[in-house]
């Protein structure tokens, strides 16, 4: 089992309730104050897991500059009040900025017993495999 020191521990717990807050902002018609909530715990629960110097290296790698770009243009324009545009260009950005994660991430689900096989079913497993090698595309 993984250890985790008190500080990731908040922030697992910030991150999820980040989560929470945005699919939950989503489902409400984007709220926007339920979406700006939702981002701001994520970001900060993404600081406490892996570190500042971490985050911050991560979010302003070289390439990485154009989805750090979508993704923090996003935030602000949620906080700022439009929500719709905000949260479209957000998850272009999220999906830019994590995309190497999605091979593993699938791997993971695969293995789930119930997922894994709503994975493997013919329409839905030939999307799943183009996702999951989406992290050649630059």
């Amino acid at each position: 089992m993984i250890s985790l020191s008190d500080t990731q521990k908040i922030g697992m717990g910030l991150t999820g309730f980040g989560v929470f807050f945005l699919f939950f902002g989503m489902i409400l018609f984007f709220d926007k104050a339920l979406l700006a909530i939702g981002n701001v715990l994520f970001v900060a629960g993404l600081s406490f897991v892996i570190g500042l110097e971490r985050t911050f290296r991560f979010f302003f790698q070289k390439h990485k500059m154009k989805a750090t770009g979508f993704f923090l243009g996003g935030v602000l324009i949620v906080l700022i009040g439009w929500p719709l545009i905000g949260m479209i260009l957000e998850i272009y950005g999220f999906f830019l900025l994590f995309r190497g994660f999605f091979p593993v991430v699938v791997g993971f689900i695969r293995r789930v017993p119930v997922l894994g096989y709503l994975l493997n079913l013919p329409g839905i497993s030939s999307f799943v495999d183009k996702v999951g090698e989406s992290n050649n595309m630059v």
